[in-house]
Formats: C-alpha cells, sequence, structure tokens
C-alpha cells in the first residue's frame, strides 16, 4: 500500500475513532431505559474505538497535509466505512437482521435517505431507533463536514475534505477565510435549527424521547421515524406543521443561513435566485396537487386535500420521507409529480438530497442562451446568476455531471430490472435511493419497505444511496486510471 493511500487511511481510523464516541448516545439510551440493547452498543462501541485506534496507531508514521485528490478518496472510504460500524448494533440487537439489510439500514440513516428494511419499529428497543434517526442527524450535513471542524486539532488540513463533501456545483466558495471556521458556522447553523425543531415538536404533542429522535430525521430530511406508521401515527395536524415547517427550511442552503446571520440581514435571503425558485416549485406543486386531489375526490374536502397535498408535496420535494398516509394510491400523476420534485427542488448546501435547484437553474439559464445563439450566433449572452457571470467551467461541470446521473440512473435501473423486479419497482427504487428521498412506489412504497428485496436488489439500492449522498463524482472519480496515475 503506497504512503498516499496510508496517509488517508490514517485519517480515516481517527474518524472511526470519532464515530464511536457518537454511540454512547444509544448506549446511554439502553443503559438509562434498560431497553435490552445495552449489550449491543456497548460490544460495537468497544470494536469501533478499537479498530479506529489500531489503524490510527499503525499509520501514524505516514500522516501528512492531504493533497487535492486525497479529498476524494477519503470521503469516500469514510461513506463505504463507517455505515459498516454503524450496522454493527443494529445486528448484535437484532440478530435475525442479515450483514445486507443491516448495511442497507446503516447506510440509508448515515446517507439520510429514510429507507428502511425494518418492520414493527414500534417494537423496537427506543435505542435503536434513537441511533437510526441520529444516524441521519450526523450524516445530514456530513459527518466529513464535522470533522474538518477538528481536524485542526487533528494536524490535517480539510479544505480538500470540505469541496469534496459539499454538494453543489458553486462549492468552491468559502464562507470564512478559515475552512475549519467555515465547518463550525453550518453547524451552529444546524444546531440552533435542531433546537428549535426539538422544542416546536415537544409544544405540538410529541414526548421529549419522539421530538429528540424526530427532530434528529427532520432538520436532516432524512425521515427516518420511530412508529411504522411515520408522522400517521399522531394524526395530528399540529405536528405536521411543524414537520413541514422545518423541512422546508432544512431545504434551504446552510450557508445562506449563516451570510445572513453574519451580515445581520435577511435581505440575502429574499435575493437568491435558488431559493425563490425552491419555494416556487413547492408551493406551486402544492396547489397544484391539492387541485387535482380535491377533483378527483381523494379527501372529503379541499381542506383535507390541501392537508394531504401540502405534507407529502414537502416531504418528497425535501427528500424527508415522511408520510400521513399512502400516497402511492393517489392517481399516478400526484406521486410521479412529487417524485420527479424530490430529484431536484432543495437547494445546494441543504441537508436534503437529488441533484439540486441551482443546477436546473443552470441548465435551464443554458439552454435559453443556446436558442439565442441559434438566432444570433455571434451574440455575447453569458449566463448570469443572480448579479454574477458563472464561470464556462462550472456549466461544463454541471453538464458533465447531468450526463453521469442519466447514466447512474438507466444503469441502477437496470441491474433491478435484470434481477426480477417490475418496471415501476425498479425506477422509483433507484430515483429514491439515487436521490435519497426513502420510499418510492411499487414494492418500495410508502406503505411497506425495501425488506422485500433480495440481497441483490438490496445491494444496488445501497449503491444508488451512496452515490446519491456524496453527488457521484467523488466515488466515480476513483475508478478512472488518470485518478491513480497520479
Amino acid at each position: 500500500m503506497s504512503h498516499p493511500l496510508l496517509a488517508v487511511v490514517s485519517l480515516v481510523g481517527r474518524i472511526v475513532v470519532l464515530f464511536a464516541l457518537l454511540m454512547l448516545l444509544p448506549l446511554a439510551f439502553a443503559w438509562f431505559g434498560h431497553d435490552g440493547a445495552e449489550r449491543a452498543f456497548a460490544v460495537a462501541t468497544l470494536v469501533t474505538l478499537g479498530v479506529g485506534l489500531s489503524v490510527s496507531v499503525a499509520t501514524a508514521r505516514y500522516r501528512r497535509e492531504l493533497q487535492p485528490r486525497d479529498g476524494f478518496l477519503l470521503v469516500s472510504l469514510i461513506w463505504g466505512v463507517l455505515p459498516a460500524f454503524a450496522a454493527l448494533p443494529l445486528m448484535l440487537a437484532m440478530p435475525a437482521l442479515s450483514v445486507t439489510d443491516a448495511y442497507f439500514e446503516a447506510m440509508s440513516g448515515f446517507s439520510a435517505s429514510g429507507a428502511t428494511v425494518l418492520s414493527g419499529l414500534d417494537a423496537l428497543p427506543m435505542s435503536i431507533n434513537v441511533w437510526r434517526c441520529f444516524l441521519n442527524y450526523v450524516g445530514g450535513l456530513g459527518i466529513v463536514v464535522l470533522a474538518v471542524a477538528v481536524l485542526p486539532m487533528l494536524g490535517v488540513g480539510g479544505t480538500q475534505l470540505f469541496r469534496a463533501e459539499t454538494p453543489g456545483p458553486m462549492k468552491d466558495q468559502k464562507l470564512t477565510p478559515r475552512i475549519s471556521s467555515t465547518a463550525r458556522g453550518l453547524w451552529t447553523v444546524y444546531a440552533v435549527l435542531s433546537v428549535a425543531c426539538l422544542i416546536a415538536y415537544r409544544v405540538a404533542g410529541m414526548n421529549w424521547a419522539d421530538a429528540l429522535m424526530h427532530m434528529f430525521s427532520t432538520v436532516s430530511l432524512g425521515g427516518l421515524s420511530s412508529h411504522d406508521a411515520s408522522f400517521a401515527h399522531w394524526r395530528s395536524p399540529a405536528i405536521e406543521l411543524v414537520g413541514m415547517v422545518f423541512m422546508m427550511l432544512s431545504g434551504v442552503s446552510f450557508a445562506l443561513y449563516f451570510i445572513a446571520w453574519r451580515s445581520r440581514s435577511a435581505r440575502v435571503l429574499w435575493v437568491d435566485p435558488e431559493l425563490r425558485a425552491y419555494f416556487g416549485v413547492v408551493f406551486g406543486a402544492i396547489t397544484l396537487i391539492s387541485l387535482y386531489l380535491a377533483a378527483h375526490g381523494k379527501h372529503a374536502n379541499y381542506l383535507e386535500s390541501l392537508r394531504h397535498a401540502a405534507f407529502h408535496v414537502i416531504s418528497v420535494a425535501t427528500t424527508g420521507g415522511y408520510a400521513i398516509s399512502d400516497y402511492a394510491l393517489w392517481p399516478p400523476f400526484a406521486p410521479v409529480l412529487m417524485i420527479g420534485l424530490g430529484c431536484f427542488a432543495t437547494c445546494a448546501g441543504s441537508t436534503g438530497g437529488g441533484i439540486k435547484m441551482i443546477r436546473v437553474l443552470l441548465l435551464f439559464k443554458q439552454s435559453q442562451r443556446e436558442l439565442v445563439r441559434i438566432v444570433h450566433p455571434s451574440v455575447v449572452n453569458p449566463v448570469v446568476m443572480g448579479d454574477a457571470v458563472v464561470p464556462p467551467q462550472v456549466l461544463q461541470s454541471v453538464l458533465a455531471y447531468m450526463m453521469i446521473y442519466g447514466a447512474t440512473i438507466v444503469s441502477l435501473t437496470m441491474l433491478l430490472l435484470f434481477s426480477g423486479l417490475d418496471v415501476v419497482s425498479s425506477f422509483t427504487a433507484v430515483i429514491a435511493c439515487v436521490n435519497n428521498i426513502g420510499p418510492g412506489m411499487g414494492e418500495v412504497g410508502p406503505a411497506l419497505n425495501y425488506g422485500t428485496l433480495s440481497d441483490f436488489q438490496t445491494w444496488v439500492c445501497t449503491v444508488g444511496m451512496l452515490l446519491g449522498r456524496i453527488e457521484l463524482l467523488p466515488v466515480l472519480v476513483l475508478f478512472t486510471p488518470q485518478f491513480w496515475r497520479g
């Protein structure tokens, strides 16, 4: 193994040590709640800590400053390795759970996807549900960004990590001169939003434990729940309203919140074209689908149609993944439109999945530009976003990303079709996993889960969640010969 690769492995070891410490939260719930999972979390914590320390010590002499390409390798390793350790307590607490299903569940949590293979969530030990939802929370903004905030203590620079982890095409822009300050600023915004969400859920009627778990999976837009019925468990418009508000807020770029706070002005929010498009698309879809459901008589009256449409449009479009009813039973137009929104609606820099609204806006503007150039070949017509001209390399990267995104969707869908899964389930499972939406349609609809899939099909969906969470390129670039040639 080469020295550069060992330097990356050394840092992975230290991050695994940090990850082991996160297991102390569900261990505390298990210990004080006597829910039967104490041994599972104790053993998992010790194993994770032991492996992390062993790798870190064994490779300590190879530590060095990260090079630009190291960030991509490190992000891919972290997002592949940490779910394996996250799966340990699940397998120890539920011996009937296979390695495949345990890794899928951990990847779903860590990638903030919200897909699950588990049934009987209400009967699980509370600590297991806390762990599943807490994985959403940690993965939502990114364990790597968390690590960047403490990398100065570890003696390693974090710029390459942040650029590889942060979603969106314009991520090279720094919010502060020091990358560690940027990471801490983003996590501060995340923490403030989290506390507000926790208190709001409690006031709306959840008990403290449910409020904590659903806060974890709401601000992360992960969508995992401690109840099989998801939000239908409460049948409470107040709780649903809290969920909608904080899912919408979490779909906004955390960088915008940070800039607004630092400048003490909300103007940056109102003038952002991506944010305006995000709210416009989501509220436009709510209006359309509520009228569509009312016209088809799916609910008793228009207010009920509006309630169900608003909750599910926001949940799916933001890739939150909660449900208050089985929207797969609606006329196909509505659920298909919502899943389509989940592919792009959220803002870059949010905890949402998908290709992000900014890419769609850039593609739209580039298309307009090309139409103008057909009529006026000599015109100078740059693509402008807000008040800034978008550099050509950004447009090129967006086009390349979209081609790779499309190829990934097609390839994974064909693999599921090859395995014998039906067309609707195959396509929507891939769309849901790559865009970190959670439920799809057919056999993976909101009233069902991924537990009926074969091991091969489950691994295909797992790969889709991994690729989607870190936006394809950091993983796929590892398979190019040029990456390894230096």
